[in-house]
């Protein structure tokens, strides 16, 4: 299984609260013998209920299918706190973002994508789990809003089209390169955000009593700026801490240790905050006296983070074709999951004989795997198990798994380990700038005629 990738946007279709109506005739039958004004204004009650607004690639969208997400987008945004366009350009918006979606399932259907009903219980199941609240719970909202189930499962089901098409399509062309990682820590590196960064400052205190006169204080400073002189042409810092600094940590360098920048005196960030590894600053003056501050050491917790958890997992994997439908390899791995749970079957052993993975062999083990390198649906999965739990049936682009979680720890990552993360956020990255491009490709391909506005 490789990095993650565009994951299908399920949290939203949980807000689903308007039934989409199927179109109706453009021409209205006229019954025989009917009054011409009741006719004229049947047609225009018929009119104002349903009508084209445009056609893809001879495919219709409707005003009532532009009216139902019109709905929840407005609901969404007004949860957001976010300013509204005018509703004539919230529908325009809204149109073409079914236009550009009917072209991509369309092509979905033309490459012989399909989901399969089981597919679709896993993703409504998410989409419960991420309201917490039962599969029944969430139906019996749904009902109660107005929203019919088959019309949910349906557009569950074209979230996943859509999934599993941009993965196909967009996978692909996105390639990572060492020089695109080496390029992404030094930006990290380079950047200010207090919110996230960690500092490691070393410092010479040159103390002034509480009590002492300006003369004093005036040479006080004198042997500040001379400290800093000397550091700044390149003499070791170290010895001009425990030649001058009178502050308690001379014995390691005059180092503070490295922690989060809100847990330094805010004068020594704003002292440091321009400069890098190595830079010097100062004399800063506290209560205490004249500080000369050096940068040792400062990271971006923009960066992937030094401790991490990390799950064991293993899991059995039957891939779905010709020869094995995706239902029948859930009922399969839901036959092993029952046995296993019994007594009556070894996880390991099941692994070895069924898997068509390279984990078979070993009994389906993982090892110990950094958040992120698993597909969305699968990690999703395998971190709602406690240790030794067993998922049910579920299905990724790779076919159908059961997982066990076996253990999980807290670790420090090794900088090898922090590139391999630091690859997977540059990949994300370049999925997202790809996805883009190729939608307007799509969208550039397709036929699009327009009818009359949206209303």
């Amino acid at each position: 299984m490789t990095q993650r990738v565009l994951a299908p946007m399920l949290a939203c279709l949980a807000a689903l609260a308007v039934q989409t109506v199927p179109a109706q005739s453009l021409r209205p039958s006229t019954q025989l013998g009917a009054n011409p004004g009741t006719v004229r204004a049947q047609a225009g009650v018929q009119r104002q209920a349903d009508y084209i607004v445009a056609v893809v690639n001879s495919e219709p969208i409707t005003n009532n299918e532009v009216r139902a997400r019109l709905v929840r987008v407005e609901q969404q945004l007004a949860q957001q706190g976010g300013a509204l366009p005018s509703r004539a350009e919230l529908a325009r918006q809204v149109l073409e973002r079914l236009i550009s979606e009917r072209a991509q399932l369309q092509m979905a259907r033309e490459a012989g994508i399909r989901v399969e009903d089981g597919t679709v219980d896993q993703a409504e199941q998410s989409v419960a789990r991420q309201n917490q609240v039962s599969v029944e719970e969430l139906r019996r909202r749904l009902a109660q809003d107005g929203v019919p189930l088959d019309q949910f499962r349906d557009d569950l089901r074209n979230q996943l089209l859509l999934s599993r098409l941009r993965e196909r399509e967009i996978e692909p062309r996105v390639k990572v390169s060492d020089l695109d990682i080496d390029q992404f820590i030094r930006e990290q590196q380079g950047s200010t955000d207090l919110a996230s960064m960690e500092i490691n400052l070393a410092q010479v205190l040159v103390a002034v009593p509480e009590n002492a006169s300006p003369a004093q204080v005036d040479a006080l400073r004198a042997r500040a700026e001379l400290v800093l002189q000397r550091a700044k042409a390149g003499e070791d810092f170290a010895g001009l801490v425990r030649t001058y600094s009178d502050a308690p940590d001379r014995g390691n360098g005059g180092q503070l240790g490295l922690r989060s920048a809100d847990r330094y005196p805010p004068l020594f960030i704003d002292a440091t905050q321009s400069l890098r590894a190595g830079g010097i600053a100062g004399p800063v003056r506290s209560g205490a006296g004249f500080h000369i501050l050096k940068v040792v050491e400062k990271t971006q917790a923009g960066m992937p983070g030094v401790t991490v958890t990390q799950s064991h997992a293993r899991h059995i994997l039957l891939r779905t074709g010709p020869q094995l439908s995706e239902s029948a390899a859930r009922e399969r791995l839901a036959d092993f999951k029952k046995r296993i749970e019994a007594g009556q079957a070894d996880f390991a052993t099941l692994a070895r004989e069924n898997s068509q993975d390279g984990s078979a062999r070993e009994g389906g083990d993982l090892g110990w795997v950094n958040p992120g390198v698993f597909v969305p649906e699968f990690e999703e999965a395998m971190n709602s198990l406690a240790p030794g739990q067993i998922s049910d049936p579920l299905t990724s682009r790779f076919g159908v798994h059961l997982i066990q979680l076996l253990e999980r720890r807290e670790t420090t990552l090794s900088q090898r380990e922090q590139r391999d993360i630091a690859r997977s956020l540059v990949r994300e990255k370049k999925l997202d700038e790809e996805y883009t491009r190729w939608v307007q490709e799509i969208r550039g391909r397709a036929y699009v005629e327009y009818r009359d506005p949206p209303q």
